[in-house]
């Protein structure tokens, strides 16, 4: 978040000891999210990503263990085109009752149970919460909003007990094993996907810079650059990619215009040559194979006139 802002979090979060550091970090985004109005919130994964400087492919997974533990209701899987919905719930809600605050009010909301998190002023932290306005507390004597008769008083907490016990029948179920696992496989699809795009995207733009032309992209292409991202892995493949255009100009390659195809079949190759920092040419194989038989026939001269000088007479 940028500096200056802040928000309204429960203590519950603070106190909640199931919480790991990443879900911790994805909550406090989500609330940071929050308006007034709407405890619902619909950021992108890039978004919440930005916000607790973790990677995007890592978000569902927190939040998709802050819905088992309760913290939140997730409508959708998230995408590219569509992001997931998020309602943030309470799961430690405790309900006010007349005798705590000497005013009849419903079960505690997120909003109401909230605490400041980041720079706040006095004026902030003292403002009225929404049950109530400075005028309504100020109506009547000091002792009748202080002390209400007992009969009120049980009604009271007999209506604060009703209101709690419907919002906890009223809470969602956690999901199943099976659902928890199937967005799993939906998100690390999401993270493949994400990876071949990039990895596309790396190799289209070195090869229109070397050809002055754009690759051709077809099924077939599509599916080579994704089983090229699944042998390299994620972070490396549009490194590696666009280093097979820029660097690598062997003559088979540049004949075949650094077809998709040869990057496939000779993906650990090209990746080892980008972490070396140099292409292999046909031109220096050949050179490195003759210095290697230059060394070999010097090593075996050597062994012979060593056998020579242990041969002859003293």
């Amino acid at each position: 978040m940028t500096e200056g802002q802040f928000s309204l979090v429960p203590m519950e979060v603070i106190q909640d000891k199931r919480l790991t550091l990443e879900q911790t970090r994805v909550l406090i985004a989500l609330f940071s999210f929050r308006s007034r109005t709407t405890d619902t919130v619909w950021p992108s994964r890039a978004a919440i990503a930005e916000r607790t400087g973790m990677h995007p492919s890592n978000i569902s997974a927190a939040t998709t263990a802050l819905v088992t533990l309760g913290w939140l209701l997730k409508v959708g899987a998230g995408g590219h085109s569509k992001a997931s919905r998020y309602t943030l719930c309470n799961p430690g809600i405790t309900a006010t009752t007349v005798a705590q605050s000497a005013t009849v009010a419903p079960a505690t909301t997120v909003a109401q149970s909230a605490t400041v998190v980041g720079p706040t002023t006095v004026a902030e932290q003292t403002t009225v919460a929404d049950a109530a306005t400075v005028a309504e507390q100020a109506r009547g004597p000091v002792a009748e909003s202080a002390t209400p008769p007992v009969a009120e008083s049980a009604r009271g907490k007999e209506h604060t007990n009703e209101l709690t016990t419907e919002q906890t029948n009223s809470r969602p179920a956690a999901p199943t094993a099976a659902k928890v696992k199937a967005e799993l496989v939906d998100d690390a699809e999401t993270a493949l996907q994400s990876a071949c795009k990039h990895t596309w995207a790396a190799y289209s733009l070195s090869y229109e810079r070397r050809y002055g032309a754009k690759p051709v992209r077809n099924q077939s292409v599509n599916a080579k650059v994704k089983q090229f991202v699944q042998r390299i892995g994620f972070v490396e493949s549009p490194l590696v990619a666009a280093f097979y255009v820029d660097r690598v100009s062997d003559a088979f390659v540049v004949r075949k215009v650094h077809d998709v195809g040869l990057l496939l079949s000779g993906a650990e190759g090209y990746r080892t040559q980008w972490a070396a920092g140099s292409a292999m040419t046909g031109t220096r194989a050949k050179q490195i194979d003759q210095t290697q038989s230059n060394a070999d026939v010097a090593t075996e001269a050597m062994a012979i006139l060593r056998q020579r000088r242990q041969g002859a007479p003293a």
